[in-house]
């Protein structure tokens, strides 16, 4: 029986890596799987799921009019059976892209990941990560340590030059210059940062 899967974790946790290791065992096996990502995320290109360590695929975009349900039934009847559904940056999602994943489990009884953030730089949650947790089967945390102390992180901290800031559009698009994850410690009490370019 297909289910919903969420993962999430604070910035920095490994969300791409393993994606691309999920959709690389898949297709190992001869089993086709489908990769989609927010239109939102542009930080490799429009289409791109791009890790840190440089692995890097392209997906089909989720934007503000995708019909993510139509779109993978569609693909299904063209192509023959789809062994799972892969989606990164899922916190960008809208509600109903998530009710639509949700439908592709049901109703097409293929198997969807979902990978994402949990809460945004200023400590409240995603549109997307609020409904994938209500809707998502299980839900599971890909941890990571704080940038300062060995403590798990759980929040993610946006810098700007150099200094911590807690106001602003939520999606505000950004890699390791503008976010960093951190302990809930050091989210309310944050050391100096400096810019990358500056080590």
């Amino acid at each position: 029986m297909a289910q919903f899967y969420f993962k999430y974790g604070a910035m920095n946790s490994g969300k791409t890596i393993e994606i691309l290791k999920v959709a690389h065992n898949y297709e190992e096996q001869d089993k086709k799987v489908l990769l989609f990502t927010s239109a939102l995320d542009t930080r490799a290109g429009q289409g791109m799921i791009a890790s840190r360590i440089g692995l890097e695929r392209k997906a089909k975009i989720i934007g503000e009019d995708t019909d993510v349900f139509a779109d993978v039934k569609r693909i299904q009847e063209e192509q023959g059976t789809i062994h799972c559904v892969l989606v990164d940056e899922a916190q960008f999602l809208e509600k109903k892209h998530v009710y639509q994943l949700a439908q592709i489990v049901d109703e097409l009884e293929i198997p969807v990941m979902a990978f994402g953030l949990k809460n945004d730089f200023r400590n409240e949650m995603f549109e997307g990560t609020k409904h994938l947790l209500l809707q998502a089967d299980k839900i599971e945390e890909i941890k990571t340590i704080c940038w300062f102390c060995e403590h798990k992180a759980t929040m993610n901290l946006h810098y700007i030059d150099g200094k911590p800031v807690y106001d602003g559009e939520q999606i505000q698009i950004g890699g390791n210059e503008a976010y960093y994850p951190v302990c809930r410690k050091h989210y309310h009490h944050p050391k100096p940062i400096e810019k990358k370019e500056d080590k």
